[in-house]
């Protein structure tokens, strides 16, 4: 009798961030302007990368290697409104052919979630610019947990 291997999951990074709705990043309905969860997104993002031992930006450098964003979505449940405390936690999904991130926005007092979103980012050789077809190892070990 043959028996199927299981290939084990890996188990990556989250990390969370606290913010606060500011007054330039409304919008004239008078709450966060949809463009800025983005936004939110992104530093999370970085500051799991740093929390992981991860300098992107020195990264780029250094291994002349960046990892744009290739892809992203966001899905909007309910409003940010202006001084609204909000938790923006990001987990790593893959990080092997690309890295791919969940987000999520919840209000810090309720729970209440306000944003689901994803993205993924590529790695590409500079400055060349051309797709690498896998993640760099020391990349995809830092990201486990």
């Amino acid at each position: 009798m043959v028996k199927k291997t299981e290939k084990k999951r890996a188990v990556y990074k989250h990390f969370e961030t606290v913010h606060k709705v500011p007054f330039h990043d409304m919008d004239p309905m008078h709450v966060m302007w949809h463009g800025n969860y983005y936004k939110y997104f992104d530093v999370t993002r970085f500051d799991l990368f740093k929390a992981a031992g991860i300098d992107l930006y020195e990264y780029s450098f250094s291994k002349h290697v960046s990892f744009p964003v290739s892809r992203s979505s966001i899905k909007h449940i309910a409003p940010l409104k202006f001084h609204d405390q909000f938790i923006c936690k990001a987990t790593v999904t893959e990080a092997e052919y690309k890295i791919g991130m969940d987000f999520e926005i919840r209000l810090k007092e309720t729970g209440q979630i306000c944003a689901r979103g994803k993205s993924e980012q590529v790695a590409v050789r500079v400055p060349e610019m051309t797709l690498l077809f896998r993640i760099p190892e020391d990349i995809t070990s830092a990201l486990l947990v």
